[in-house]
């Protein structure tokens, strides 16, 4: 098939934004969902706005997500590529001091909102014909090495790893690939204060390198270029001088 359709939550900004840009370029038709339809509509404008097509949706919702597809499937007629890349920080603060609605909102955006996603993504891509199509998930190298008073974000990015390997096991026997691309520092809105001084392991407040969301961006185009018989199961793209090996 000449046209591919593709997904992008939180697409309207930073890393979502750069990723649609790239899969543009490489020829898909890319549905950008996220909270606030303006801040969609002016991506859309910015990138190409013939081949980028701007739904609201927060993919906490299980009914909205479940819309959101519909509509893909209505006006496409199939799905080739899903990317989850919707989510948010928690307030840095000791985690007993955290309200359950800091909880919640985490585990809704980073972790919540992908299963639904995935979920009907794996509806509509088994029911199509040609069958299959492909799942990129956004984890992060907090997943496995955390920052102080991260405990939500580093518990659901911990969780989307084991959702990544779970669906690619039960998606590969549909021509489903499952995969993760774990980031490290991408300069976006949600990383600009780490230019000023980010809390270390050993409490001081140091600052952080970033590297353009682009060589990100670069990383899930090619994944989403391969063949449905080849997978990149995990990848991490990070900021070469960040203290990931061995925070602090």
């Amino acid at each position: 098939m000449s046209q591919k359709i593709a997904v992008v939550t939180g697409g309207g900004t930073g890393v979502g934004k750069a990723i649609t840009k790239a899969l543009v370029a490489d020829g898909y038709e890319v549905v950008v969902t996220g909270r606030r339809e303006a801040v969609l509509r002016e991506a859309a404008d910015a990138i190409d706005p013939a081949h980028v097509h701007p739904i609201a949706c927060d993919v906490a919702d299980r009914a909205a997500v479940a819309a959101l597809f519909a509509a893909v499937e209505d006006r496409f007629g199939r799905l080739d590529l899903l990317v989850n890349n919707a989510g948010v920080f928690s307030p840095s603060v000791p985690l007993e001091e955290l309200s359950a609605e800091d909880w919640n909102n985490a585990v809704g955006a980073n972790l919540s909102g992908s299963f639904f996603c995935l979920q009907e993504a794996f509806r509509m891509m088994k029911a199509q014909n040609p069958r299959g199509g492909r799942i990129i998930n956004n984890g992060s190298v907090s997943a496995t090495t955390p920052r102080p008073n991260s405990a939500p974000y580093t518990a659901t990015k911990h969780a989307i790893t084991g959702l990544t390997k779970a669906a690619s096991l039960d998606g590969r026997r549909f021509d489903i690939a499952v995969g993760q691309i774990d980031i490290g520092n991408a300069a976006s809105d949600m990383t600009a204060k780490m230019s000023g001084g980010v809390i270390q392991a050993d409490g001081e407040m140091r600052p952080e390198p970033t590297i353009d969301a682009v060589h990100i961006a670069r990383a899930v185009a090619y994944m989403a270029s391969l063949p449905l018989d080849a997978n990149v199961l995990t990848m991490t793209v990070m900021a070469n001088q960040m203290p990931f090996v061995g925070r602090g």
